[in-house]
């Protein structure tokens, strides 16, 4: 699915309670900044794109003509508190896009005022064309997929940062964007978790085709197979993507599965074997490369020793795409051919 939306982007982080809750806005600004004029915070936001605040006269001002719904809240659902917001931003010139499960094209109020002032509404999350059922026939190319021991891990990070290490190098490398993040940084993409059931795994095969026999595909991770919420959505990602190669994604020190304090995290051997062996399914040569830690609440010294002890438990290299890049995990992938 490809998408035209224009910038500047004003980034909307709404009430975010956290940063986890405005992940959208943050990773836009993190992997696009040079489309970002600033942010808009409603009261009681705890999260910040670490962009200029912003009002939509001011960003107006600077240029801006999307809005960007920045929120990723739990079932993806509007606030109430946004549409009056939504009808004033839509009247001020400015388009709207959102990667929410529920859509703008659903609200009479903002519908109203976008074809009053001729905008357009961008619903990224909501494919706009039908899949096949998937049928776990052999692609050519290649593809690694990200898979992690929770959501809001960092497995679209990781992905990316392959994408920009391995582009460096002169290596064909695509990102494949799974989520509404990644589709507004990759200006395409599908995003799984609103594709019927059924068709998930077909959706991810038509987003990965066949290709040269030295391209990589970098496929963006969704959920986790621990996550009681999302494990349906990882299986039919797992098994759609045929990975030839896998990346964990773990953040040491997260004390529960996101959004359910009940479930502790799983221990990184015990989701590493379960991810091998669903993806084995439909590739039985899938294999790991490398593993991903977010490390962004450890000291230096402590995250340099985490991905060190990581590395030689797993014997793999064990990078912090965000802190220090991926190029350990690319000399890996090189080195195997």
């Amino acid at each position: 699915m490809d998408i035209d939306i224009k910038h500047p982007y004003l980034l909307f982080l709404g009430e975010a309670h956290d940063m986890l809750a405005a992940k959208t806005a943050i990773g836009v600004a993190h992997w696009r900044p040079e489309w970002c004029v600033g942010q808009l915070r409603l009261p009681g936001c705890n999260a910040t794109c670490s962009l200029p605040d912003l009002t939509l006269e001011q960003a107006k001002e600077k240029g801006a003509k999307t809005v960007i719904i920045g929120v990723a809240n739990r079932g993806g659902k509007f606030s109430a508190a946004w549409i009056e917001l939504m009808v004033k931003a839509l009247g001020l010139g400015f388009d709207l896009a959102s990667g929410l499960h529920n859509k703008l094209t659903d609200i009479t109020e903002v519908v109203a005022a976008a074809k009053q002032r001729k905008r357009s509404l961008f619903d990224v999350r909501h494919p706009t064309r039908e899949f096949e059922v998937g049928d776990g026939k052999k692609r050519t190319g290649k593809r690694l997929l990200a898979v992690g021991t929770d959501c809001s891990i960092g497995k679209m990070y990781s992905t990316l940062a392959l994408e920009r290490e391995m582009r460096k190098r002169g290596m064909k490398a695509d990102f494949r964007a799974t989520g509404q993040t990644g589709i507004f940084i990759a200006g395409s993409g599908v995003s799984i978790d609103a594709v019927v059931s059924d068709f998930v795994s077909g959706a991810v095969e038509w987003l990965s085709p066949a290709n040269d026999p030295d391209h990589w595909d970098l496929i963006e991770g969704q959920g986790s197979l621990f996550h009681p919420s999302y494990a349906g959505v990882t299986m039919g990602l797992i098994h759609g993507a045929q990975p030839d190669a896998l990346v964990i994604c773990h953040e040491p020190g997260r004390p529960h599965m996101r959004g359910l304090k009940h479930y502790p995290l799983p221990d990184v051997e015990q989701c590493m074997e379960a991810n091998l062996k669903a993806a084995t399914l439909t590739n039985p040569k899938a294999h790991y490369v490398g593993v991903c830690l977010n490390t962004s609440a450890m000291k230096e010294d402590e995250a340099r020793k985490a991905l060190e002890e990581t590395g030689k438990k797993f014997g793999l290299p064990c990078v912090d795409p965000v802190r220090w890049g991926v190029g350990p995990l690319v000399d890996h992938l090189q080195k195997a051919g």
